[in-house]
């Protein structure tokens, strides 16, 4: 079997929601020891949702929890007894990595700051993820994705001429925003190997959600260019947009990049007319008149499904995809080649699929992933207080009975 590359690093994880336990799920996967300290006293709230119908409700029965915890361990530590917090510092101890994604303040109110937990263990690599960062004047603030898609500006540039800002789903951020967790750890991990010394991160979920805005910010600061809500269309391209297919609620994504593809869209369409119209001889004329191609084109898409619009078009060197529900990118032929889901049983939900890391690597066989059912609340408590801390049946038990261990 093959060594997986993250083993023998062990993560002390009080991350909860989604960012922070996607992007630990990640380093789980990889090969790390992931701890996940939760609490009866403040539950994660990913366990209260998506419970499997026409079943009892179960804390471990959430299908979402389960799909974002899979390759981790639960123990369940009462941080608000100083016996809670004193075992969680000496999971830490035992740890190379916190991760955590409480308000501003929380941490520190129990001991567990990154200045504190470095007496403990002075290589540590701590990341705190909140929607403003831990520090400035607006650091306080309490968010979830839909703020921090709006309060980065993406709201402003989503939506349709003249409309409404729009959001991009209310978990958008936190899965993007948990890739990058994953990758600012490893960052960590490679400076940690190469120097000795560990390192704090304060990410701010605005900040990567600002970075997926480019062409938004570059041409306010350089330009003074409030770009603003367009739809689907592009500065240059054109056609350029999402046009309604055969069939109830179907679309396809078209771009059309320079001359070339202009031609070979002609000529796929059975448009050769258009090469010689005015109004399309070029690309600022066919720019000027984008509502009137658009509508040409949508006369030629709405006679077919989406997967024959993308086949027709890129068998000639064009940009086309359909564009999916959950239903449709689960089920895509791509997506099942490259076995982007995975089926993890579990003891409660059974086998439910999941989404597993993307990439593929030519030395770490997929099969070798640790992938690994979810916990259940507080189900490695004895496993971690005994075997990793060295504590006694009967002080594990006098834990329990004291609900420092609940």
């Amino acid at each position: 079997m093959t060594r997986l590359p993250l083993e023998g690093i062990r993560v002390a994880d009080f991350g909860w929601i989604l960012a922070v336990p996607h992007a630990t799920a990640w380093l789980g996967v990889m090969g790390a020891e992931v701890i996940k300290i939760e609490s009866m006293q403040r539950l994660d709230l990913i366990r209260l949702l998506s419970q499997l119908p026409d079943r009892p409700f179960d804390l471990d029965g959430s299908m979402y929890f389960n799909s974002l915890n899979f390759g981790k361990k639960s123990v369940t530590l009462n941080l608000g007894h100083p016996q809670g917090v004193a075992l969680a510092k000496e999971i830490i101890r035992h740890s190379d990595i916190v991760t955590e994604n409480f308000t501003v303040g929380n941490m520190k109110k129990w001991g567990l700051s990154y200045d504190e937990l470095c007496q403990i263990k002075p290589d540590l690599i701590m990341l705190s993820g909140t929607p403003l960062g831990q520090f400035g004047s607006e650091s306080q603030c309490v968010g979830w994705g839909p703020h921090t898609q709006a309060y980065a500006g993406m709201c402003h540039l989503t939506g349709y001429p003249n409309g409404a800002p729009s959001g991009l789903g209310g978990t958008w951020p936190d899965f993007m925003i948990g890739v990058v967790m994953a990758y600012a750890v490893l960052s960590a991990l490679h400076y940690r190997r190469r120097t000795g010394k560990g390192q704090y991160i304060d990410l701010a979920m605005a900040e990567v959600v600002m970075s997926m805005l480019p062409e938004g910010f570059a041409d306010y600061n350089m330009n003074g260019h409030d770009r603003n809500r367009r739809g689907n269309r592009d500065d240059l391209m054109v056609p350029h947009n999402v046009y309604r297919c055969a069939g109830n609620d179907q679309w396809a994504a078209i771009a059309v990049n320079n001359e070339d593809e202009w031609r070979a869209l002609c000529q796929t369409l059975e448009h050769a007319e258009w090469l010689v119209d005015s109004r399309f001889k070029d690309q600022p004329s066919r720019k000027a008149h984008e509502e009137i191609l658009d509508a040409l084109v949508e006369s030629w898409t709405l006679q077919r499904s989406p997967t024959e619009v993308m086949y027709s078009l890129q068998a000639v060197g064009m940009a086309a995809t359909p564009v999916l529900n959950t239903e449709g990118l689960c089920t895509d032929p791509q997506f099942q080649q490259r076995n982007y889901t995975v089926a993890i049983d579990h003891p409660v939900t059974g086998a439910i699929p999941a989404a597993g890391i993307p990439g593929l690597y030519s030395a770490l066989p997929k099969e070798d992933l640790q992938y690994t059912a979810a916990p259940r609340l507080g189900q490695h408590n004895d496993e971690v207080l005994g075997g990793l801390l060295g504590l006694s049946a009967a002080e594990i038990a006098r834990l329990k009975e004291e609900q420092v261990v609940c």
